[in-house]
């Protein structure tokens, strides 16, 4: 002001609203110059940047600072509270040099954030999917472990079970970072719900199961055998194992059961003490094992009218499906024992 009244003396009365209308002139020439400007002082390349949930303006605006995105953080501060409030959205941004500062505004009031691509292979556990996920930067591991098994989170989705495996539909999905982990379990759950004809439930009561145990024989399949043609054979000797009051003694239900599997499967395993564990328990265990694909399921719903009781495997991918022990015990000293 001392600055602006030394002039005024100088200039007379009418000079410090003229000096004062000027620099308020220069100064939205300024900004609206700012606002126009590509950012060409990112990389041509582009530059990524990720906006994390709960981040205040200020912290955003010298992060945009820092990666030399902007260059005045009072400015782009200034410039979004006034117009744009607090609507900035959390989320993994590409940004390139031939967008300016309003586009820049409009990329992140919009969320336009990138989408990564990830695969959930068939028959994956929750624990397995959640390692994927914590590996793409998408999701913490064990709050998507944590929320896959709670039972209010699985009935609010519409599933009559105390944890969400087997209904995690494996697929290809895009994803944004920022995006909460139960958003990521509801989409799972959608698909899943999407892929399943309405038609299965009825054909499941039909053959005297709820659908959920469905889903728990379609577990068993996925993790038996990935070959198309052998999934309704697997399905039928378990259907025959169930019918005649056998016990299924699956491997992978006992390997579900175990804290930690080093890959060799032993007596001891065996006799564990546990409802997963299909070598003491008759009929299903309590729930899926793993998230079946489509295939598995409709093979458990549509198994093939065969006598097959027992297979083992043949270690090439293949198995061979006896109809008696001893054809069996055979076969286990050809493919297994021999080996």
């Amino acid at each position: 002001m001392k600055f602006l009244k030394g002039y005024g003396r100088i200039l007379g009365k009418g000079a410090i609203p003229f000096i004062g209308l000027t620099v308020l002139v220069l100064f939205i020439i300024h900004i609206y110059g700012a606002l126009r400007m590509p950012l060409s002082f990112v990389p041509p390349e582009g530059k990524i940047i990720e906006i994390k949930k709960g981040m205040p303006i200020s912290e955003i605006s010298l992060l945009l600072k820092k990666e030399k995105i902007i260059r005045e953080a009072w400015l782009f501060k200034l410039l979004t509270r006034i117009k744009y409030g607090t609507l900035i959205k959390a989320g993994e941004y590409r940004l390139t040099p031939a967008i300016n500062l309003l586009q820049l505004f409009d990329i992140l009031q919009h969320g336009k954030s990138i989408c990564h691509r990830v695969t959930i292979p068939e028959g994956y556990t929750i624990r397995q999917i959640a390692a994927i996920l914590a590996d793409h930067g998408l999701a913490d591991r064990e709050k998507f472990i944590k929320a896959a098994n709670d039972p209010a989170l699985a009935r609010k989705l519409g599933i009559q079970a105390e944890s969400l495996e087997g209904y995690l539909f494996p697929d290809t999905y895009y994803f944004t970072k920022g995006v909460s982990e139960k958003v990521i379990i509801e989409a799972m759950v959608l698909r899943f719900n999407q892929i399943i004809p309405k038609e299965w439930k009825v054909r499941s009561r039909e053959m005297g199961f709820d659908f959920h145990q469905i889903v728990t024989l379609a577990s068993l399949i996925e993790k038996e055998t990935s070959r198309l043609e052998e999934k309704p054979l697997i399905s039928a000797a378990y259907h025959n194992r169930l019918r005649d009051g056998m016990r299924l003694q699956c491997d992978p239900t006992v390997i579900y059961s175990l804290a930690s599997f080093s890959g060799n499967l032993t007596k001891e395993h065996l006799s564990i003490d546990s409802p997963y564990n299909t070598y003491r328990v008759y009929g299903l265990p309590p729930g899926p094992i793993a998230n079946p694909g489509k295939d598995s399921i409709q093979a458990a719903l549509y198994p093939v009218k065969i006598g097959y009781r027992y297979f083992v495997s043949k270690n090439d991918g293949t198995h061979h499906f006896s109809y008696t022990l001893e054809e069996h015990n055979r076969a286990v000293e050809k493919y297994q024992k021999r080996r």
